[in-house]
């Protein structure tokens, strides 16, 4: 069969914006409420949110999570947000608030930490209707008890042993819904994906690199001129 032509359509300052790898596209997806999802950005940078073709922005960051972060990621994302309500530091009602919060401001899902006690994840499924991620970060998590507790999507973000978890849980659970982190070229992207991952955590570049490269541009420009 031979591939239907995809247009394109870009402005003139649109163009200069990140770009997940396409090879992401062979995932098959997970549809929330409706939507389809196979990339996600890995960052609480809101210009970069805001100049990012992913279906998806994962807002996770190692500092107590806080509304106000959450409320400004989600009012500038055009984007589904899943926000970190976090599960290790944070815990007990405050993740629970938190969570809460990100519903009512539109979140698509929370994301909680490796360490959260399945105590939480099942107190959360009873107070409310968006999904719960539970992140994975070594194959020797009890994946039954996490998804007994009420845990709708499991986020595998292992490192190096990342595809050899998702293969794991993929084999031991077909139709778990299952985001991963795809590593740093196109090759580990597809080997997570043929692992058994539905979408992909895409980690860009910072502000600083890309702007590093734009300096630099406009410097060697300069120095022809």
């Amino acid at each position: 069969m031979e591939d239907k032509h995809l247009p394109e359509i870009d402005g003139n300052l649109r163009k200069h914006m990140i770009r997940v790898p396409q090879v992401i596209d062979q995932a098959s997806g997970i549809r929330i409420f409706g939507k389809l999802i196979k990339s996600l950005v890995f960052t609480t940078d809101v210009a970069i949110i805001r100049n990012c073709n992913a279906n998806a922005v994962i807002a996770v960051y190692p500092f107590t999570p806080q509304p106000i972060i959450t409320h400004s990621i989600i009012n500038v994302s055009d984007v589904p947000v899943f926000c970190g309500v976090g599960g290790g530091t944070t815990t007990g009602v405050r993740v629970l608030n938190l969570a809460e919060d990100a519903e009512f401001q539109g979140a698509v899902g929370v994301v909680l930490n490796a360490p959260t006690p399945n105590e939480t994840i099942s107190y959360l499924k009873l107070k409310i209707d968006i999904p719960i991620v539970i992140t994975v970060v070594s194959e020797k998590t009890d994946i039954k008890s996490r998804l007994e507790a009420g845990a709708d999507i499991i986020n595998v973000s292992g490192a190096s042993k990342t595809i050899e978890i998702v293969r794991q849980i993929r084999e031991e659970y077909p139709k778990v819904p299952i985001i991963a982190t795809g590593g740093p070229t196109e090759e580990s992207i597809v080997n997570t994906i043929e692992a058994g991952a539905n979408a992909i955590t895409y980690t860009p570049p910072s502000n600083g690199e890309i702007f590093k490269k734009l300096m630099n541009k406009y410097r060697s420009e300069e120095n022809i001129i």
